[in-house]
């Protein structure tokens, strides 16, 4: 679960074009240039809960989208983060569900569940084969309506513990994290609503009771507070008659009387700064009050976001990236939310960088704003961003309900898109020069520096100490709750509730037709045809990447994909970002450790025109030195902040333990500070003249477009891009390993330890690797894997717990992986090492068909959106499978047996051989690991070398 979903209001508009949407009520017709249908009936039923209906036969699944009007801002100082932990009382157990059963029977059904609670709202949603709809209706209402009988101080005390590490892994382990808090403790006055955090106090999680969350369902969970949204493959009246049965004798509860608006003003600047122990970097963030979401002045501050701070026109990022170097990235955004708004700007510096010239330079920008103001131009290329983005929102059938929800609950009606779209329309330059004038220039903010640890040099000026709490690592003590023994006393119900709905036959699997083609130059196409929604995704994919990366000059091939977007030979870097924003698409290029990756999302009527910029893009690289050193010095920044991220030090360490000196994976992706210093734009060129060539490049296209027209516009880039021979290295692989490491690198205070546990396995090309995926999924592969209901649910000691195979064409990882709270380190390692054991003894037979039912079931969810097929292709392309691939990964999971998995759980686990990497506290944790019988303890640096012993806090 998470504890921020944004379902803020931009899916937005369609803007250019024009649209049908019909409801229950109304049906209305724009020009038309082109047609979306969003069919929806809303009514309600007799205890207050609000239905909306919206029918999509395009895939045979269901989705089930309940939204509360409850979010952490009804909650009361001194209990904050109530409404989060109370959303993960919601997946424990009801009175005809057991313990841990919702996710299992979900993921038993082939669905997927999860829930979001933020400031204005808590939803549930589940997505499962149309067969088990039923089924999905017996569960959520029985959470609505007979829950509390069941909470027990055990299970809210687990609870407690896992909400507590999420915070730690979240905000209190991460560079920045504690921002939000700050800036919203001096934005909002004491008792409003947005004062405190969604998370909530670590003080307040700790002193939850079960009162609390009895009394907080009572209030805020009757079905008079909920809207119920069901989209996908459904008989109409079969549903209603479902919806009836299952929730409508559910009792109303408290009437909850909707929030007013409280928007908030500041009378004076607040300047505030906090020593960060994570930070390697400053950051600077201020922050104007602004009104709340739906009013026109809402709608022209976003607007007021996007030029003041997105792209190379952005006056910040041309006074502050550009003129004065003082970072790679500049962000300016309009929060809207249900009762304020904020209007915020972002800055995470360079290296050294000071916030007061941070500052004056944002002042710079907000004078070279006035100076140029805004052009009809600036508003066109926002609109016509906002028309693919709000496609891409609806693209599932639970995009479509989460925005049915949305508006149906803070607007009053699902149909409040068109007003919604209206009010984008609407928008000229004169609004957005209005609000500048109103809420930003000369007005008070609040302004945070954060900054490194020792680095009060770089604080802005006139700032004083936040009063951020941290909390302070204790040894573990295991809190004993003694339930009681008393039966359940289970609610009435005019149906059996004990009794599991049936859920006949599941869909037959169904392969989307996949066409081929091969272009005179040896570039392969792979190619689906879906138009459900008028757009295309693309990806350009070109072997080799990190392999191709020289150790002694390493991060080229990664730098390449930031220079070739930077402009071409007859656009600027400025140009061809405009141009692809006025198409309404994106590109991007990024790099993986075995390829370089342009990927590209489109309107399908944009599509030639953006293949034009690709084909600018990869034939004309512009070479652009002042953009070059930009590029290296962010690079560098980037890799200086991930010194301090837990996360990317165990990354980087794991790789360089598994791989060695010898093999390229073993070095970053990035490269290091020394070796992008080093590269030239030289090293470029020579990368580019050898390894880009269509001989060893796919393309892979998904969306509303036929195959005639998807080479039609690959002829040009066919015509002029040559073939030419490529040599991908291969690079030695380690031996195997033949002993147990443990490996600490010492993260000072930390709050967590990030736990890696693995060694190298198998590649993707390998027959066994989908068995041995499959094998894997009960041990660590779904939320009912072994070590998460042991480490999360069980013991509570981490937000979630993972193992899973990962491998392309070079020989990947085995790997288990956790975030654990710091005093269970010790304890949450053996745990994974005694069930890795353990799981080579084999499964029952009730754990091999929850994991056959959950692999082929959830089948029918995989075709539903571009991305997810295009990720198929992607897939097919890059290991020259056959169109029927996934048809053969299906009987593959038929077949297996409890033996054969068994052999493979021996052949691929061997927890005697793995190494163990820890990367957390070492003062208070490392010394237990030279008592649990490693064959060796290593305190290693971030690079993965041999430190000596250090002293231990006593």
């Amino acid at each position: 679960m998470t504890s921020k979903m944004k379902l803020k209001s931009i899916l937005l508009a369609f803007l250019s074009m024009s649209f049908v949407l019909t409801s229950c009520k109304t049906e209305k017709k724009v020009e038309e240039t082109a047609k979306l249908s969003i069919d929806f009936e809303k009514y309600e039923l007799d205890n207050g809960l609000d239905v909306v209906l919206h029918q999509d036969k395009s895939d045979p699944i269901v989705s089930l989208a309940i939204q509360y009007g409850v979010g952490s801002n009804r909650e009361k100082t001194g209990r904050t983060g109530f409404a989060h932990l109370f959303e993960h009382m919601l997946f424990q157990e009801s009175e005809n569900v057991g313990q841990d059963q919702f996710f299992k029977k979900i993921q038993d059904a082939g669905g997927t569940l999860n829930g979001g609670t933020w400031k204005d709202g808590t939803v549930y949603y589940e997505v499962v084969p149309k067969n088990a709809m039923e089924m999905i209706m017996w569960l959520e209402s029985d959470r609505m309506g007979y829950l509390i009988n069941t909470v027990t101080e055990s299970a809210f005390n687990n609870q407690q513990e896992v909400v507590q590490n999420e915070k730690r892994q979240r905000v209190d382990n991460n560079p920045y994290g504690h921002t939000g808090w700050v800036l919203d403790k001096n934005l909002y006055p004491e008792g409003h609503p947005y004062n405190w955090q969604v998370i909530g106090e670590l003080v307040d999680l700790q002193n939850a009771t079960v009162e609390d969350v009895k009394e907080f369902y009572d209030r805020f969970y009757g079905p008079n507070n909920a809207t119920l949204v069901l989209s996908g493959d459904f008989e109409t009246e079969e549903a209603k008659a479902l919806i009836e049965k299952y929730f409508g004798e559910i009792k109303r509860r408290q009437e909850v009387v909707p929030m007013a608006p409280q928007p908030v003003t500041l009378t004076e600047t607040k300047r505030l700064y906090h020593e960060d122990n994570f930070a390697k970097t400053p950051q600077l963030n201020m922050v104007w009050p602004t009104p709340q979401q739906y009013t026109e002045d809402a709608y022209a501050l976003d607007f007021l976001g996007e030029i003041l701070g997105n792209g190379k026109k952005a006056p910040l990022y041309k006074i502050l990236v550009k003129e004065k170097d003082l970072t790679s990235r500049t962000t300016a955004y309009n929060n809207a939310q249900e009762l304020a708004g904020e209007f915020q700007i972002s800055i995470t510096a360079n290296n050294d960088k000071s916030l007061k010239d941070v500052e004056a330079g944002i002042f710079e920008a907000f004078a070279l704003f006035e100076k140029e103001g805004v052009s009809e131009r600036d508003i066109e290329r926002i609109k016509a961003g906002l028309e693919t983005q709000f496609y891409n929102g609806i693209s599932s059938i639970l995009g479509k309900g989460f925005q049915l929800a949305q508006y149906n609950v803070f607007a009053g009606d699902p149909g409040f898109i068109e007003q919604d779209i209206e009010n984008i329309k609407k928008v000229t330059k004169e609004d957005v020069l209005r609000v500048y004038n109103t809420y930003i220039k000369d007005k008070p903010f609040v302004m945070t520096s954060f900054v490194p640890k020792g680095k009060m040099e770089l604080v802005a000026e006139n700032s004083i100490k936040a009063s951020v709490v941290e909390e302070e690592i204790k040894e573990n003590v295991t809190k004993v709750v003694e339930d009681s023994k008393e039966e359940i006393v289970k609610t009435p119900s005019k149906i059996n509730r004990s009794v599991e709905p049936n859920q006949g036959t599941a869909p037959a699997l169904s392969i989307p037709t996949t066409w081929t083609a091969e272009l005179s130059n040896g570039m392969d196409v792979y190619g689906i045809e879906q138009d459900e929604i008028p757009t295309v995704n693309f990806s350009l994919v070109i072997e080799g990447g990190h392999l191709l990366d020289d150790k002694s000059k390493n991060g080229v091939a990664n730098l390449m994909t930031d220079i070739m977007m930077e402009g071409t030979a007859t656009k600027t870097p400025e140009q061809l970002e405009e141009e692809i924003e006025l198409l309404g698409a994106s590109i991007y290029m990024y790099t993986t450790k075995e390829s370089i990756v342009i990927r590209g999302n489109a309107l399908t009527r944009n599509f030639g025109k953006t293949m034009k910029l690709i084909e600018e893009i990869i034939m004309e690289p512009r070479w652009d030195q002042e953009e070059f050193a930009r590029i290296k010095t962010k690079t560098i920044n980037s890799i200086k902040r991930n010194e301090a991220d837990p996360n990317s030090v165990a990354e980087k360490v794991y790789d360089k333990l598994l791989y060695g000196d010898e093999h390229i994976f073993g070095y970053p992706i990035s490269g290091t500070e020394a070796s992008i210093q080093a590269i030239t734009i030289d090293d470029l060129k020579a990368f580019y003249t050898q390894n880009f060539s269509p001989s060893i490049s796919k393309f892979n296209v998904v969306g509303k477009i036929d195959k005639a027209t998807v080479l039609e516009n690959l002829k040009d880039l066919e015509a002029k891009w040559a073939a030419k021979d490529v040599n991908i290295p291969e690079f030695p692989l380690p031996s195997k390993r033949d002993k147990a490491s443990l490996y600490f690198v010492d993260i000072p205070n930390a709050k967590q330890s990030v736990i890696n546990i693995g060694y190298l396995a198998l590649p993707r090309t390998d027959k066994d690797y989908y068995p041995a995926e499959v094998m894997n999924y009960k041990l660590g592969g779904s939320f009912s894997g072994t070590v998460n209901l042991i480490l999360r649910e069980e013991k509570g000691y981490t937000y979630g717990a993972r193992s899973g195979f990962n491998g392309g064409k070079v020989p990947g990882t085995f790997t288990a992986s956790s975030s654990v709270r710091t005093n269970t380190t010790g304890e949450s390692v053996q745990i994974f090492k005694n069930e890795i054991a353990k799981y080579k003894n084999g499964i029952t037979a009730e754990d091999l068909e929850f994991t056959k039912n959950a692999l082929i079931k959830s089948n029918a969810r995989r075709f539903e959106t571009q991305n997810s097929l295009l990720g198929m292709l992607q897939e097919m392309s890059n290991y020259n499978l056959p169109k029927n691939y996934i048809e053969g990964e299906e009987q593959i999971v038929k077949g297996m047996t409890l033996e054969q998995h068994k052999e493979l759980a021996n052949k691929y686990l061997d927890e005697s051989k793995m190494a163990y990497l820890v990367v957390g506290d070492a003062a208070t944790q490392f010394e237990q690991f030279e008592k649990m019988g490693f064959d060796e303890v290593l305190l290693v640096d971030k690079e993965g070398k041999e430190l000596k012993p250090i002293k231990i806090k006593m």
